[in-house]
């Protein structure tokens, strides 16, 4: 159903009855729904940063976008990371590592490690389901990685749970779509 109007005659009908809801509402109640927002999302920012104190990585929550890592993990798990310093990287830990030049990390296991005896380590990855260690992935002249590269280490994991992740990446449009739809859940569900 589409309202017909001069403004915004493409939306539906529930849209712009929020944005009519939003222009009944008098300064106090806009002023508490814009300070409800703020705290939602640094509360959640405060439980990130938890996150990232308790595990040690940088971030603690990752989800799987190839499937170069099956039959462990499969696109869309949804994977629980700890980076603690003090324990050594082994042969058959599954990290996750960034590269010099690329945006996102990578999620493969630890086939080879090198240690020297001044407690340097250095070490290969491989994805699963990949034919070639991952030298081709590095940055250029790099054989090795080194601990500053990890983001984290697989902990643990929920199957599939990520997928809204990549859907909302791979279709921009239903991102938009899911958040204006939460967004008029939220004000309709503080009226009622």
């Amino acid at each position: 159903m589409v309202r017909a109007g001069s403004m915004g005659s493409h939306l539906p009908a529930s849209c712009l009855d929020i944005f009519g809801d939003l222009r009944k509402m008098n300064k106090r109640q806009l002023y508490y729904q814009v300070l409800n927002f703020a705290m939602i999302v640094s509360s959640a920012l405060m439980i990130w940063k938890g996150l990232i104190v308790l595990t040690g990585s940088e971030s603690p929550i990752v989800v799987v976008l190839s499937g170069s890592m099956e039959p462990a993990f499969h696109r869309g798990d949804l994977l629980f990371l700890t980076n603690f310093r003090e324990d050594p990287i082994r042969a058959g830990e599954i990290v996750v590592f960034k590269v010099e030049g690329r945006d996102i990390p990578i999620v493969h296991r630890v086939i080879k490690v090198h240690e020297k005896d001044n407690g340097d380590i250095k070490f290969l990855t491989k994805g699963d389901n990949n034919e070639v260690d991952d030298r081709g992935l590095y940055k250029e002249g790099q054989n090795w990685l080194e601990k500053k590269d990890v983001v984290g280490r697989a902990r643990g994991f929920l199957p599939y749970v990520g997928m809204v992740t990549i859907i909302m990446n791979d279709y921009p449009k239903f991102k938009y779509a899911l958040l204006a739809i939460m967004g008029a859940y939220v004000l309709l569900k503080r009226e009622s």
